[in-house]
């Protein structure tokens, strides 16, 4: 590593010892009074005359003519640089736009497979499109997703998400008990349910007093149904106490080739003359069919085609 004396003018190095610059012949002595910055005795060392100076490019601190580097910030003087008209701002130097972040209310976070946390979607705008094809929150390779799916918005300066008449649907994942209405459709780990009534059927003959053979009603007062992936009915389950348990085993409705499912996952019960469906404390929550459109909160789930993503409000 080579030892010397830099010129404060030029910057040009010399030999320790050597009294002015060979390139610029401007003093490099230590001693020497006449330097720029050099103490005298017991004066403090000059400093920059505001009316001689020229301001730095990038800090406008005031630099001496001929320093090639800003004693404050230290950027080049010595690099041709445009200057901006008055009022304008410096180049290299423009400030970001803020309106973007400053204005989000709300943001989606993906998540992944995994469990942990994936790409985000900042809710920025009036309208923030979801779905399959051309929409700012694009999900191209979900086959599950309508072309526009479903449509985030704020009313009131709460947080919406509406169903654009999307083919299966928009769920929110419930927190301990919600009231449904009897016909909603709800999602317990991979399985696609749907709470009805069990159908009022007399056991009448027909017209030449023949009766209908087959297995012997009971009384019910609740029917969970399965939907299958095409739109096929799978099982159904009618319950005599207004009650059923829904799970991976020891339930009266058992899913036990689900990997998504808990043991003991959900409760869809008559409360009261009201349709309770309740989550157990499953893993991965139970989630129910947006009618319409619906108010999003912090730390809400949102399921639509095989997308989940979590609400949260900034």
């Amino acid at each position: 590593m080579d030892v010397g004396l830099v010129c404060d003018q030029c910057s040009t190095l010399a030999a320790m010892g050597t009294a002015r610059c060979a390139r610029c012949s401007a003093s490099l002595s230590l001693d020497d009074e006449t330097r720029v910055g050099a103490p005298t005795g017991n004066r403090p060392p000059a400093q920059p005359n505001p009316a001689a100076s020229v301001p730095c490019p990038e800090c406008d601190a005031p630099v001496l003519p001929g320093n090639r580097f800003c004693g404050k910030c230290g950027a080049r003087m010595d690099v041709a640089r445009p200057r901006p008209a008055p009022g304008g701002e410096k180049p290299g130097r423009r400030t970001q736009f803020f309106g973007a972040i400053q204005g989000a209310r709300a943001k989606l976070t993906l998540i992944r497979g995994d469990g942990l946390d994936g790409v985000s979607f900042t809710l920025a705008g009036e309208d923030h499109l979801a779905g399959r094809v051309d929409c700012p929150i694009l999900f191209a390779e979900d086959p599950f997703l309508s072309p526009v799916h479903a449509n985030f918005f704020y009313r009131d300066g709460r947080l919406v998400v509406r169903d654009e008449d999307s083919t299966n649907g928009v769920f929110v994942r419930v927190s301990g008990a919600v009231e449904i209405p009897i016909g909603s459709k709800f999602l317990v780990g991979e399985q696609m349910l749907e709470a009805a009534l069990v159908a009022d059927i007399t056991d009448e003959a027909i017209e030449d007093g023949t009766y209908f053979f087959a297995s012997p009603r009971r009384g019910a007062a609740l029917r969970v149904v399965q939907t299958l992936r095409g739109g096929d009915t799978g099982i159904g389950f009618c319950s005599s106490t207004g009650t059923v348990r829904m799970g991976r085993e020891g339930n009266d409705i058992n899913f036990g080739d689900d990997p998504f499912i808990s043991g003991h996952h959900a409760q869809l019960a008559w409360e009261n003359g009201r349709l309770m469906l309740t989550d157990l404390g499953s893993k991965n929550g139970t989630f129910t069919r947006v009618a319409g459109e619906r108010s999003l909160d912090h730390g809400d789930y949102v399921f639509m085609g095989q997308q989940l993503l979590r609400v949260e409000i900034v």
